[in-house]
């Protein structure tokens, strides 16, 4: 086999790899909304880590089923979705969602990132961990304006993107017009004359 050929099947195989990727993520929400939790669970390496002590797909699926008996209809919107390949075998993820949940009398809506881990072992990709983090979670008839983003106490944690990030805490850190050489920039009727 020639270099060309080697070269061409690595690259056959990292856009195969990033679509098996990609439908993780899909998958992932359907499932979930179908209630089907033993597929959801098969979608992680069976010795998946669900806390501290516990591992394996039937903690992750108790885990899950407890959480979605929380609420009863759900509808998981997948968006942007970024992969990074650590080696052929592992990679890392970050997915954007939209997320809505009916809880009670209310119809929460949340925006998410998923951090993800995949790894492929037999020739097929699995998650191996999945981190949720969200903008917000409030009921459809809220604004998720202001320092309280969470209201939906079944939650159990305040938002933490954007504010998680160095270059959004930087950002605000600084005064508008402010570059990183410490002068300011010329606003639009200074350049105007």
């Amino acid at each position: 086999m020639t270099a060309s050929n080697e070269e061409l099947l690595r690259r056959v195989d990292r856009l195969e790899s990033l679509d098996a990727i990609r439908q993780l993520a899909s998958r992932y929400g359907e499932l979930l909304d179908r209630r089907d939790l033993d597929a959801v669970a098969a979608m992680f390496v069976d010795d998946v880590r669900v806390t501290r002590t516990v591992s394996g797909r039937a903690a992750l699926r108790a885990s899950l089923e407890e959480q979605c008996r929380r609420f009863s209809t759900s509808i998981h919107m997948i968006g942007n979705h970024r992969i990074d390949f650590v080696d052929e075998d592992h990679a890392e993820g970050l997915v954007y969602g939209r997320c809505e949940q009916e809880y009670g009398d209310q119809w929460i809506i949340l925006a998410v990132q998923y951090w993800d881990r995949y790894e492929r072992r037999d020739g097929r990709w699995f998650f191996t961990g999945r981190q949720l983090h969200h903008w917000y979670a409030v009921d459809v008839l809220d604004r998720p304006t202001g320092p309280d983003k969470t209201r939906w106490p079944a939650l159990g944690r305040e938002h933490d993107v954007p504010a998680r990030y160095g270059s959004w805490q930087e950002f605000w850190a600084q005064p508008p017009g402010f570059d990183r050489v410490g002068s300011a920039h010329p606003s639009v009727e200074d350049a105007r004359g």
